[in-house]
């Protein structure tokens, strides 16, 4: 392996809705990859965070995971987190979440608009994507103002979509200024911007965000980096880590970033 503290900071196990398999059996591809660490970051929706019994499956996963923690001890780090979406729509649920263990690392992170379903379920067409994706950086900026997280997940999650799957083009120029007020501000709070690869594997064909906002973050000043393939299977582990690595070195980052008891770490790249 090329990178010596390759780490994935974004697992999806079977105690998330959309996840399929077990907490163990990611960490022992993780440890069969020779990754140096994993954040198993399970998903917390806040506006349905009873409904759904959120509480109850985050609380699996952090149990879960601490098992894993011990029996990796030496193989593989495997820290606790999650991926705290929608904390606005529900500042309370968020908070009691927070609360309800101790943790690593959080993700946060948007995966819907308020009153509004996941914009995977959302219908796009050119004349409602620019308004859409206005009102998304709005809460993304939100959303780091709150600041009760360590990285900002997939900045530019709506693109899997409308580009991904509607094959529609952004003109992501028009979002320059919104995007730079939200890194500035990531910076400035001393938080970490996520370098996602799931898109690599996915109809969208990039990772999230791109290159170039990538390497805008580290213009501007940006120091904490975290990379996660955003894996919901044993299968996706690990999956385009070597690739993210390398897009961060060319956009000047010498260093990645994880989190124990929410500290940040910075491992070299190379």
């Amino acid at each position: 392996m090329r990178f010596r503290y390759l780490s994935d900071l974004h697992l999806h196990t079977d105690n998330s809705p959309d996840g399929v398999d077990p907490v163990m059996m990611m960490c022992e591809r993780a440890a069969a990859l020779g990754l140096y660490a994993v954040a198993v970051t399970d998903h917390c929706e806040c506006e349905v965070y009873r409904e759904q019994k959120y509480d109850r499956s985050i609380f699996q996963s952090f149990f879960e995971t601490r098992k894993a923690h011990a029996v990796f001890r030496g193989r593989l780090k495997v820290l606790i987190g999650m991926e705290l979406g929608q904390p606005l729509h529900d500042p309370a649920a968020a908070e009691e979440a927070l609360h309800s263990s101790e943790t690593d690392f959080v993700l946060g992170s948007v995966h819907s608009l308020p009153g509004e379903q996941d914009f995977y379920y959302l219908e796009y067409t050119r004349e409602n994507i620019y308004p859409l994706l206005t009102r998304y950086f709005d809460e993304i900026l939100r959303l780091v103002k709150w600041g009760r997280f360590d990285s900002l997940a997939h900045l530019t999650y709506p693109l899997r979509y409308i580009i991904g799957n509607y094959k529609i083009p952004v003109d992501m120029t028009v979002f320059q200024e919104r995007i730079d007020e939200i890194l500035t501000l990531l910076i400035a709070s001393r938080k970490a911007l996520e370098l996602n690869t799931s898109g690599l594997r996915q109809p969208v064909g990039e990772t999230s965000p791109n290159f170039e906002i990538l390497e805008r973050y580290h213009q501007l000043g940006g120091k904490y980096l975290t990379i996660g393939s955003d894996a919901h299977r044993w299968a996706d582990v690990g999956a385009g880590l070597e690739i993210g690595m390398e897009m961060a070195a060319r956009a000047g980052f010498q260093h990645f970033t994880i989190y124990e008891k929410h500290e940040p770490h910075l491992l070299p790249i190379l």
